[in-house]
């Protein structure tokens, strides 16, 4: 792949580092995470070892010191490396930045060193039965009492929810005020923490070592200096500003993700003989892999120029919406029309496309579904 616009010499050596991370660390692994339903824990300890968790965190924090080009180069190379267990976009790119952006200053040096060396794994509570995409109807009650919040409800498909040690909870502080009755606290949790459980371990059609769970709060109690932002409220105008980048970071995997499919399926293609010749030989399998690596391509274009937008501070929501549910949707036609050319292969799991098939679904699901993507760009017209 050629370096994108938005990279430098820097960037790339933190990709390069990354893919041998993964490579090396985290593959030869996957049958046992895919089995356990979630990676090990020691893996993000080396990763913060390595400097790969909150790149784009300042180094005063413990962070570092980055960009969000680091970040992305670092996502790609996990994605390009075949790994799908680890939850280090979810961790870094999306959940880091709340607490940098809007906690306060003696809550930012308690939690972003931990989260930078890997001490302490962060998750975020949005989604819960019934509500999926949307945040203003969400149930779970967060009241006052003196100097504590003591928090009410349940979460569902929580990314990092089993292994988190820190949860950013998104809960009705005024239930009567919908929108604006939002607010966000961010909780240290363990196995022993009074008035919290941990429940299930999803299991999901792809990203099976990846950890997705339940999570369910009892008469939690959690000190009120860890509200998000300057008061009671902020939560919904917090997540829509911050879901732009977890957009951003879904077309980022979206985009790698059909650069794999495309590789994967060249390469196979042209070691495997049908009829007498190499099945690339072909011209159906010509025609679809000319069309898939072109459609990789614009995908690819689109992509680097959202980044170099937000990268100045200049990617706007409507943007964000359409390169999340644009490259996602075609992720799932490229993977589609890949995983066919190889046959009853495909079908098997041992297959990288066939996992590559299955954890392409989700994508035009998570982080708002295309369909509400679709309602924020009509807006902007």
């Amino acid at each position: 792949m050629a370096r994108p616009a938005w990279s430098d010499d820097e960037v790339e050596a933190v990709r390069d580092l990354a893919t041998t991370f993964f490579e090396k660390e985290v593959l030869p692994h996957e049958e046992k995470f895919i089995a356990q339903g979630h990676p090990d824990r020691a893996l993000y300890r080396k990763a913060g070892e390595l400097g790969l968790l909150c790149a784009a965190i300042p180094s005063e924090y413990g962070g570092g010191g980055g960009t969000f080009a680091h970040e992305a180069a670092i996502i790609e190379a996990q994605t390009h490396a075949g790994d799908g267990s680890l939850g280090m976009s979810v961790h870094s790119s999306i959940i880091a930045p709340y607490i940098h952006e809007f906690g306060s200053e003696e809550l930012k040096r308690r939690v972003l060193p931990k989260a930078a060396s890997g001490e302490m794994l962060l998750s975020i509570g949005m989604t819960e039965p019934g509500t999926g995409s949307d945040l203003q109807a969400i149930k779970t009650r967060a009241v006052r009492e003196g100097d504590e919040y003591v928090i009410t409800g349940s979460k569902i498909f929580i990314s990092n929810g089993w292994l988190c040690d820190g949860i950013i909870i998104a809960a009705k502080t005024d239930p009567a005020q919908g929108a604006a009755g939002v607010s966000l606290i961010f909780a240290e949790v363990s196995d022993d923490t009074p008035g919290f459980k941990r429940g299930r371990i999803l299991s999901k059609i792809g990203g099976k070592g990846q950890d997705t769970a339940e999570l369910f709060f009892d008469g939690l109690r959690v000190p009120a200096s860890n509200l998000l932002g300057t008061g009671e409220g902020q939560g919904f105008y917090q997540m829509m500003q911050m879901l732009a980048q977890e957009r951003l970071v879904t077309a980022i995997l979206a985009v790698a993700m059909t650069e794999s499919a495309v590789k994967l399926t060249v390469d196979y293609t042209k070691g495997r003989e049908a009829f007498g010749k190499p099945l690339f030989a072909m011209q159906n399998t010509k025609f679809e892999l000319a069309e898939c690596a072109t459609i990789a391509k614009v995908g690819r274009v689109f992509l680097d120029d959202c980044i170099s937008k937000h990268l100045r501070g200049e990617l706007d929501i409507p943007t964000a919406a359409m390169s999340k549910y644009w490259l996602t949707d075609q992720l799932g036609n490229v993977v589609d029309r890949c995983l066919q050319l190889f046959g009853g292969y495909g079908y098997m799991t041992e297959y990288p496309i066939s996992q590559l098939y299955t954890g392409a679904r989700v994508l035009r699901i998570l982080a708002g579904a295309n369909e509400v993507m679709k309602d924020l760009i009509a807006r902007s017209l």
